[in-house]
């Protein structure tokens, strides 16, 4: 059987919302939500250290942010490697297509996926992607800009 998630991050990996504001955007992620199944499954969750937030099955391809090439799988999974070895003190990698400096959490994924230490995840939201509108909606609550993301593990 499959999982799925819709996921919501901080767009800077690093941030964290207070305990209120965190518990205040969750309740506004429910009241989106379509029924009281799906929010059985929804809860907001503060990490440590940063984590990977992986969309898993959904994931296509990842480009560079710069040139637009394709990163080959194998070169992401040891960069991550690295970074995770490191405590993930930083995101910071050089893409093996243009050498240049970019932000882990800044390659374009195809579906989308990132780093955070908060987040909050809906397991069987009953749902798609949040609007535009919904989304701002968080992040307003939550008082940072966020990212979303649905995870098919």
């Amino acid at each position: 059987m499959s999982d799925d998630y819709l996921t919501v991050i901080p767009t800077d990996p690093y941030w964290q919302p207070s305990t209120d504001a965190g518990d205040r955007a969750a309740a506004a992620l429910a009241r989106m939500l379509p029924d009281d199944e799906a929010r059985r499954g929804l809860q907001a969750q503060w990490h440590d250290s940063v984590e990977v937030v992986y969309c898993g099955a959904n994931l296509r391809t990842i480009f560079c942010p710069h040139c637009g090439a394709e990163c080959v799988s194998g070169w992401w999974g040891e960069a991550v490697s690295e970074r995770y070895d490191e405590g993930f003190r930083t995101l910071m990698t050089r893409v093996p297509c243009c050498e240049i400096e970019t932000s882990l959490n800044d390659l374009v994924y195809d579906w989308p996926m990132g780093f955070a230490r908060f987040r909050i995840e809906v397991l069987y939201p009953d749902r798609a992607w949040l609007t535009d509108e919904e989304l701002a909606e968080l992040a307003d609550t939550l008082g940072h800009p966020l990212r979303q993301i649905l995870i098919h593990i």
